[in-house]
C-alpha cells in the first residue's frame, strides 16, 4: 500500500505544474487561467527555447521521478510522504537545482550561438542576453537565507557578491563603480549592475569560482541545499567560462535595474505536446549546429594544412642541422682516429728504435771491450819486441818475420774499425729518421689546431646569428608596443565614431595576431638556435678535451725527444772514444784505405736510369712536371730538387757537383774525421 501511495504521489507531482523562479508557489487553476495574460512576457523568449526547455524539464522530471522511485524501492532514499517532510523538501530542492542548471545550459548555448552568428558586440536589448541574466539571477537567488532588518525581511543576492571584493582585489573597480551609480537604490539593482560589469570584463566565471572556493563564507547567505553550495554551482561556473568569447557593451545609465522583472517559465509536464513542432525545431537546431561544425572543420583543415607546411619546413631545417652535426661528428671522429693512429705509430717507432739502439749499443760495448783488450795485448807485445830488439840486434831475420805478423794484425784491426764505422753510420741514419718522424708529428698537431680554430669560428658565427635573432625579437616587440600605443590613441580620439572604430579595431586585431604569430615563430627559432648553441658548446667541450689529450701527447713527445738527446749525447761520447782509438793507429795507412774505400764505393754504385725511378728515394714524393728528377753524383740514385740541393767536390769530378743529403752528410763526416 505504501508503494502504491508513493507511486500515486509521484504521478501527481509530475502532472502538477511548477514554476522555477518562485519555488514556494505551486501553480493553481487560477494561475493556469492567467496563462494567456503572461504569453506577452513569454513572447520575448524564442519558440525553440520554450520547446527545448519544456522537453528538457519533462525528461528531467520523469528521470528524477523514476530514479527516486527505484531508490525508494531499494531503500536508499526515504519515500516522500504527501505531508511536508525533510525527504520531500530535499527532493523538491534537487528538482529545482536540476531544472535551473538545464535552463542555464540552454540559455548559455543559445546566447553563444546567436552572438557568433551576428558577429558583433551585444547590447542590453539583445533578447538571449536578457534571458541569460534572468536565469543567472534566479540561480543566485536559489536557497538564499532571509535576513531580518528594521524595515523588514530582506532577501537579495548582492550580499554574497560583495564578498568578491574582499577575496579578489581585482573586483574593487566593479564595486566602486556600482556604488557610484546614483540611480541604483535597491540591492537587486546593484546586484544586476555588478553582473553586467563582470560580464563586460569577461571575469564573471573567475569571480564566481572565487566565491565557490570559499563555501564557509557562502554558508552565511545560502541554505545547505542551495545551488551555489552544491556541485551544480561548479558546473554552472564551468559553463560561464564559454562566455569569454562574447563581447558585450551594456549601458547602465538610463536603465531601471531596480524594477522587478517577472519572467516566469511555467514548464508544465503534460501528455499533449505537438511532437511535429518539437521535431522541426530539433531538426532546425541540428542543421544549424551541423553548419557551424562544418565551418569549424574547414577552418581546422586550413590551419592543419598551414601547420603541416610549417612542420615540413621545420623538419627540413632539423634534418639539415642534424646532417651538419653528423658531419661535424664524423670530422671529429676522423681527427681523433688520426691522432690516435699517429700517436700509436710514433710510440711503436720509438719502441723499435729504442730496441735497435740498445742492441747496437750492446754490440758496440762488446766490440769496444774486445778492442781495448787487443790494444793492451799489443802494448805488451811491443814492449817485449823492444826488449828483444835491445837484446838481439843481430837477429834481423826474426825481426822481419815479427814485423809481417804485426802488419797482419793491423790489417785485421783496420777491418774491424771499418765495420764499426759502418755501424755508426747506420745509427746516424736511424737518428735522422727519428727527426723526420718528430717533424711529421708536429705538422699533424698544427693541422689539428687549425681545425679547432675553424670550429671556434663556426661557434662565433652561430653566436652572431643568435644576436641577430634577438635584435629581430626586440624590433618585433617594439613594433607590437607601437601598434598597441596606436590602438590606444585611436580608441581615445575616435570614441564617438563607433562604426569606423570597430573596423579599425578589427584590422588592428588582425595585425596584432600576425605579430603574435611572428613572435611565436621567432621564439621557436630562438629556442632551436639555443639548442644548437648547447650542442655546439658540447662539441667545443669535446674538442677541448681532445686538445688536452694532444697536450699530453706533446709532453710525451718532449720526453721522448729528451731521451733521444740523452742517447745522442751517449753516442757522441762513444764516437769520441772511437775517434781517440783510431788516432792511436797509424794515420797514413787510414788515409790510404779511406781513399781506396771511396774509390770502391764510386765503382760499386750503379747509375739509375730515369725510367726506373718514379718517386724520390728520400721523401718518397712522386715526380711530376714541377718536381723533376736529379741524379746524385756519389751514389747514383735519383732524388727531387729539395733532397739533392747540396754540392760537393768529388775525387772523380774536378768541379763541385750535385749530391743527395745522405751522401752530403757522410762525406762531410769523413772529411772532418780525416782533418782531425
Amino acid at each position: 500500500m505504501a508503494e502504491g501511495e508513493s507511486c500515486t504521489a509521484s504521478t501527481a507531482e509530475i502532472k502538477e505544474d511548477f514554476e522555477i523562479i518562485d519555488k514556494k508557489q505551486i501553480p493553481n487553476t487560477t494561475e493556469l487561467k492567467s496563462e494567456e495574460k503572461e504569453k506577452t512576457e513569454e513572447a520575448r523568449w524564442s519558440a525553440p527555447i520554450l520547446s527545448l526547455a519544456k522537453k528538457a524539464s519533462e525528461n528531467l522530471a520523469l528521470g528524477y521521478g523514476n530514479a527516486l522511485k527505484s531508490a525508494a524501492l531499494v531503500g536508499f532514499i526515504s519515500k516522500p510522504v504527501s505531508g511536508a517532510g525533510p525527504g520531500a523538501a530535499r527532493y523538491h530542492a534537487m528538482e529545482e537545482r536540476a531544472n535551473l542548471m538545464n535552463m542555464m545550459k540552454l540559455s548559455i548555448k543559445i546566447l553563444i550561438q546567436s552572438a557568433l552568428s551576428l558577429g558583433r558586440t551585444l547590447d542590453s536589448d539583445f533578447p538571449p542576453l536578457q534571458q541569460f541574466f534572468v536565469v543567472l539571477e534566479h540561480c543566485l537567488k536559489h536557497g538564499l537565507k532571509v535576513k531580518k532588518t528594521f524595515i523588514g525581511q530582506n532577501k537579495s543576492f548582492f550580499g554574497p557578491l560583495e564578498l568578491v571584493e574582499k577575496l579578489c582585489p581585482e573586483a574593487s573597480d566593479i564595486a566602486t563603480s556600482v556604488k557610484n551609480l546614483p540611480e541604483l537604490k535597491t540591492a537587486v539593482g546593484r546586484g544586476r549592475a555588478w553582473l553586467y560589469l563582470a560580464l563586460m570584463q569577461k571575469k564573471l566565471a573567475d569571480y564566481l569560482k572565487v566565491l565557490l572556493d570559499h563555501k564557509h563564507l557562502l554558508s552565511e547567505f545560502y541554505e545547505p541545499d542551495a545551488l551555489m553550495m552544491e556541485e551544480e554551482g561548479a558546473v554552472i561556473v564551468g559553463l560561464l567560462v564559454g562566455l569569454n568569447v562574447i563581447d558585450a557593451n551594456l549601458c547602465l545609465k538610463g536603465e531601471d535595474l531596480d524594477s522587478q522583472v517577472k519572467i516566469k517559465f511555467l514548464l508544465r509536464i503534460t501528455a499533449v505536446l505537438d511532437q511535429k513542432h518539437y521535431v522541426e525545431e530539433l531538426n532546425r537546431h541540428l542543421s544549424c549546429t551541423v553548419a557551424d561544425l562544418q565551418n569549424k572543420i574547414d577552418c581546422l583543415e586550413k590551419t592543419n594544412s598551414k601547420l603541416q607546411e610549417e612542420l615540413a619546413a621545420a623538419t627540413d631545417r632539423i634534418g639539415s642541422l642534424q646532417e651538419e652535426q653528423q658531419q661535424l661528428k664524423q670530422q671529429n671522429e676522423l681527427i681523433r682516429e688520426r691522432s690516435e693512429k699517429s700517436v700509436e705509430v710514433t710510440k711503436e717507432d720509438t719502441k723499435v728504435e729504442l730496441d735497435t739502439y740498445k742492441q747496437s749499443r750492446q754490440g758496440l760495448d762488446e766490440m769496444y771491450s774486445d778492442i781495448w783488450k787487443q790494444l793492451k795485448e799489443e802494448k805488451k807485445i811491443r814492449l817485449e819486441l823492444e826488449k828483444e830488439l835491445e837484446l838481439q840486434i843481430g837477429m834481423k831475420t826474426e825481426m822481419e818475420i815479427a814485423m809481417k805478423l804485426l802488419e797482419k794484425d793491423t790489417h785485421e784491426k783496420q777491418d774491424t774499425l771499418v765495420a764499426l764505422r759502418q755501424q755508426l753510420e747506420e745509427v746516424k741514419a736511424i737518428n735522422l729518421q727519428m727527426f723526420h718522424k718528430s717533424q711529421n708529428a708536429e705538422c699533424s698537431l698544427q693541422q689539428k689546431t687549425e681545425a679547432i680554430s675553424s670550429f671556434e669560428g663556426k661557434t662565433n658565427e652561430m653566436m652572431s646569428s643568435m644576436k641577430q635573432m634577438e635584435e629581430r625579437l626586440q624590433h618585433a616587440e617594439k613594433a607590437r608596443q607601437t601598434a598597441e600605443e596606436r590602438c590606444n590613441k585611436m580608441k581615445q580620439e575616435l570614441a564617438g565614431r563607433l562604426d569606423t572604430c570597430r573596423q579599425q579595431m578589427s584590422q588592428l586585431d588582425s595585425k596584432c595576431s600576425t605579430l603574435e604569430k611572428e613572435l611565436k615563430s621567432e621564439k621557436e627559432q630562438r629556442q632551436t638556435l639555443q639548442k644548437e648553441l648547447h650542442q655546439e658548446k658540447d662539441a667545443t667541450t669535446l674538442l677541448k678535451t681532445e686538445l688536452q689529450q694532444m697536450e699530453g701527447l706533446k709532453k710525451e713527445l718532449r720526453k721522448l725527444q729528451d731521451e733521444k738527446q740523452q742517447l745522442e749525447k751517449v753516442c757522441e761520447e762513444q764516437e769520441q772514444a772511437l775517434q781517440e782509438m783510431g788516432l792511436h793507429l797509424s794515420q797514413s795507412k787510414l788515409k790510404m784505405e779511406d781513399i781506396k774505400e771511396v774509390n770502391k764505393a764510386l765503382k760499386g754504385h750503379t747509375w739509375l736510369k730515369d725510367d726506373e725511378a718514379t718517386h724520390c728515394k728520400q721523401c718518397e714524393k712522386e715526380f711530376s712536371i714541377s718536381r723533376r728528377k736529379h741524379h746524385c753524383r756519389n751514389c747514383g740514385d735519383i732524388f727531387c730538387n729539395t733532397c739533392s740541393s747540396n754540392e760537393l767536390a768529388l775525387p772523380s769530378y774536378p768541379k763541385p757537383v750535385r749530391v743527395c743529403d745522405t751522401c752530403h752528410t757522410l762525406l762531410l763526416q769523413r772529411c772532418s774525421s780525416n782533418s782531425s
